[in-house]
């Protein structure tokens, strides 16, 4: 049986940062594909329907999704917009779902919204996700060490990983959530999100 997962990048983000960690999704057995898109100059519904495309057309008997940052946020908007029929599980990873505090105050002016791009800004203008409705078992992952970016427009409230609150990341009706002591960027090559992320799409529950 053929275990696909599909990767979706962060913002500002080519999706060759996540090498590491598709490598390891490979090795522990799935085969990951990697979906690129526009951060900033698509909207949110564009880079859904291109996702839709591309999870149809990707081998497998069952397909994973992966979402970093606000892969996370296209990944759960699309899969909430348009269910797919061999769905498996779903983790996002340091994806602000209910909203961004960082977004939001980066794009008070016109530079700051280009920065942030179109799709995180719908996204907040949305009002983020209010509940994970679907019959797919979904778990999040969330980081504590409070190191990055986000320091540079003033601090977040709370528990947070540099860029993204812990609290951004939890989402009513989801499966399991996480907390992990790494850094927003650090998310991507930490070997214990890695492993937990395997775990959940082994076994619907992290290792706790």
């Amino acid at each position: 049986m053929i275990e696909a997962v599909v990767v979706a990048h962060g913002l500002w983000a080519p999706g060759v940062e996540t090498a590491i960690l598709r490598r390891r999704l490979r090795l522990a057995g799935f085969r990951p594909s990697l979906f690129r898109f526009s951060t900033v100059r698509a909207g949110l519904a564009q880079n859904v329907a291109r996702l839709a495309r591309f999870a149809a057309e990707v081998e497998g008997d069952r397909v994973h999704f992966v979402g970093y940052s606000l892969g996370g946020v296209v990944t759960l908007t699309m899969l909430m917009q348009h269910p797919h029929s061999r769905i498996g599980r779903v983790v996002c990873i340091g994806s602000p779902l209910v909203g961004s505090r960082t977004a939001s105050r980066v794009s008070r002016n016109n530079l700051g919204r280009r920065i942030v791009g179109r799709s995180l800004l719908e996204h907040n203008q949305q009002g983020g996700m209010k509940r994970w409705d679907q019959p797919v078992e979904l778990g999040v992952i969330a980081g504590s060490r409070n190191f990055g970016a986000g320091h540079l427009i003033g601090a977040l409230p709370g528990t947070n990983d540099g860029m993204v609150a812990v609290d951004e990341t939890r989402i009513a009706g989801s499966t399991d959530h996480l907390t992990l002591p790494v850094s927003h960027v650090q998310m991507l090559f930490d070997g214990d999100v890695a492993r937990q992320t395997i775990h959940f799409l082994q076994h619907g529950r992290f290792a706790h």
